[in-house]
């Protein structure tokens, strides 16, 4: 994939902690004296009943993993393995069962019926997930979709009449303005705590996409998909990061503005999948490669000290047609400023493919102005969403001890029916038995439905096909997913 991306990346200890657009309700201004300090209860007593302990479970599970040979212990349960073949420091394929693993995060409600924002990292291979209320009130989950470049994510409940939170314009918060954290922190369900918002629009390269909210309150492991709300009890961003040495609370934390969350749960109820929208470029903040030149002990002269540097124009991107070139710096979107990488990440993250875009630049130390049409990662303006099986038109099955001992191979998914779709236009017949897609190990259908998913949406939808018929005859296919 061809995205932006920042030069630098800040030399910190990034803690993912532990393990949301329909209210737009109206909250009463809060009581605030000119002068005086200001009354955080209000915020506090607003914000609570929206925000819910998240449980998250998966279950055990039998996986296949690859482990170094012990000739020793190998003679002893096979006499010969281990000297022919299997030892000798190879490694053998064996079955392992992994543990059930639980772990609670945070989540907020944002419509009456029962959608809740949280991470994707607090859901992400759930087999079960359970959502407690403020009230105690308790519901089972399922995950509406799921965006790892933002690290959002969309569950549903089957709720009615539930408190929905208001939701504010993230840009309009103030660094200096007073913010609570609410969420379920270390075990301690229904905490809050008080901060101000330290900084706007940082990157930490923790993400695909980033424009985080910084504030001091403090946030801990639990806290992930909770709320950050301002004085009015508006929800103005979910708290998804730490900064941290140790992995715990030790100054600030990082919230995913609302700007980009709505963007991203419209997206997931209406598509299924976030219709991402590039430019086509690669760069970073024009000050850090400055930075970077000087060390060299060059010098280099852009005009201006702020905006986006771009160090490459990917060929069939935006940018290209509206004929950027490397060099160019980025320095205002539709009027509107930008200073550095993540500001550029989060006007263009509530884009979608088609959208135009008035983008000012700087070449030779003057300022131009190109309106470009924004794509997707595919190249062009479609809508992308995620494929499934159907598409493949064709029926799998995990293949038994007999099949594995006759191929000597260890797992596989055999075609069982090949009818008209993808598969059939590529010339998989029946019987070829799947064992690597796109490199990787596909064990069981699941294995295969997420990696069609994957592969749809990616900057190449094509499933590059590894396996073996029942004669023994390994072969080899590309099985284009576009249209």
């Amino acid at each position: 994939m061809k995205k932006i991306w920042n030069f630098i990346l800040p030399a910190l200890s990034l803690v993912a902690i532990a393990f949301s657009v329909a209210a737009f309700n109206k909250a009463e201004a809060a009581p605030i004296a000119v002068g005086q300090p200001v009354d955080l209860t209000y915020a506090a007593e607003k914000a609570l009943p929206s925000v819910v302990h998240i449980k998250y479970v998966q279950n055990s599970k039998i996986k296949t993993v690859d482990v170094e040979s012990d000739p020793f212990s190998d003679f002893f349960s096979d006499p010969f393995g281990g000297f022919f073949g299997r030892g000798n420091g190879g490694t053998q394929k064996r079955q392992v069962q992994t543990p059930k693993r639980e772990a609670t995060g945070s989540g907020v409600i944002i419509s009456t019926d029962g959608y809740i924002v949280t991470n994707n990292h607090v859901v992400e291979g759930a087999d079960e997930l359970t959502v407690t209320l403020n009230d105690n009130k308790e519901y089972s989950a399922r995950i509406v979709g799921a965006d790892k470049n933002t690290d959002l994510a969309l569950i549903k409940i089957d709720g009615k009449n539930l408190p929905a939170i208001a939701i504010a314009n993230s840009e309009d918060i103030k660094v200096g303005e007073w913010v609570l954290a609410v969420g379920n922190p270390l075990g301690l369900n229904n905490t809050v705590t008080a901060g101000i918002v330290s900084a706007k629009a940082r990157s930490l390269g923790a993400n695909g996409v980033e424009a985080f909210i910084q504030t001091d309150a403090a946030i801990n492991r639990g806290n992930s998909g909770g709320a950050l709300v301002n004085v009015k009890g508006e929800l103005v961003g979910i708290n998804a990061a730490l900064y941290s040495q140790t992995g715990s609370y030790s100054g600030y934390g990082f919230a995913i503005p609302t700007t980009i969350m709505n963007k991203v749960v419209a997206d997931l109820k209406q598509y299924g999948t976030v219709q991402r929208a590039v430019i086509g470029i690669q760069g970073g903040d024009v000050k850090n490669f400055i930075d970077m030149q000087k060390e060299e002990g060059k010098e280099v002269d852009f005009g201006t000290m702020e905006g986006v540097y771009i160090d490459k124009v990917t060929d069939d991107g935006a940018a290209a047609d509206a004929g950027l070139k490397k060099g160019d710096v980025i320095v205002a979107v539709d009027g509107q400023k930008v200073t550095r990488m993540a500001e550029l990440q989060e006007i263009i993250a509530k884009k979608r493919p088609g959208d135009k875009v008035s983008l000012t630049y700087m070449r030779d130390k003057k300022k131009q102005t190109e309106t470009i049409t924004l794509k997707n990662e595919q190249g062009n303006t479609k809508v992308v969403k995620h494929a499934d099986l159907d598409v493949l038109g064709a029926n799998f099955r995990e293949i038994g001890k007999e099949v594995k001992s006759q191929l000597n191979i260890s797992y596989g998914l055999e075609v069982t029916k090949v009818n008209k779709g993808k598969m059939s236009e590529a010339g998989i017949s029946r019987g070829f038995i799947i064992q690597r897609v796109n490199d990787e190990s596909i064990k069981t259908i699941e294995d295969l439905q997420r990696v069609v998913k994957e592969a749809s949406t990616s900057k190449e939808p094509v499933l590059y096909i590894q396996g073996i018929y029942p004669t023994g005859r390994k072969a080899y296919f590309a099985v284009p997913l576009e249209e």
